[in-house]
């Protein structure tokens, strides 16, 4: 019983986090104007070799974006992405990631 209850803790604990963290597609909007300059105004890549972010899955993009600022993804061009991400607040991400995630 007592391991039940400590599931139910953590999953709960678990589910307020991504509560918390829920991103505002509208704020999200806003901020997109730096993004568009390689990911297309409309989230479609204007640079080949780009990634499209119209449609991603929204928890992919934040974790994602993350790894870019705790410069934990190397090569490439990830210099310019960690630079842009080292910008972005966690708010900031979430509401870029609600953004291109709710784009059609």
């Amino acid at each position: 019983m007592k391991k039940v209850m400590v599931g139910v803790v953590a999953g709960l604990a678990m589910m307020s986090m991504n509560v918390m963290a829920a991103g505002d597609a509208e704020a999200g909007k806003a901020k997109a104007a730096i993004c568009a300059a390689c990911h297309g105004a409309d989230g479609i890549a204007t640079i080949p070799g780009y990634p499209n972010l119209k449609g991603q899955n929204e928890q992919y993009l934040i974790s994602s974006v993350k790894a870019y600022k705790n410069k934990e993804r190397q090569g490439g061009l990830a210099a310019v992405m960690q630079a842009q991400a080292a910008m972005l607040s966690d708010q900031d991400i979430a509401n870029l990631a609600a953004y291109y995630a709710n784009l059609k």
